[in-house]
């Protein structure tokens, strides 16, 4: 998918998107790639993966998640 298509798409999604800077939690993104909390743990740890720490929470912003996914989808 060129550069153009996923700017796009990208644009779309944000519009019905109610608040795209809110923070996923590692059980949320478990749910979403239906795996178990230690997997999307162990994803959370991987370098290209775009989460951040809040204290001992490991959290990754919806539209972060979302540009990490749309690339390992490509």
């Amino acid at each position: 998918m060129d550069t153009e298509t996923k700017e796009r798409i990208l644009r779309e999604a944000i519009k019905n998107i109610d608040n795209p800077w809110r923070n996923l939690t590692v059980k949320d993104v478990a749910q979403d790639l239906m795996m178990g909390e230690n997997l999307a743990n162990l994803l959370f740890k991987r370098e290209d993966f775009p989460s951040v720490n809040i204290g001992k929470t490991k959290t990754v912003t919806l539209l972060a998640y979302l540009l990490w996914k749309m690339e390992k989808r490509d």
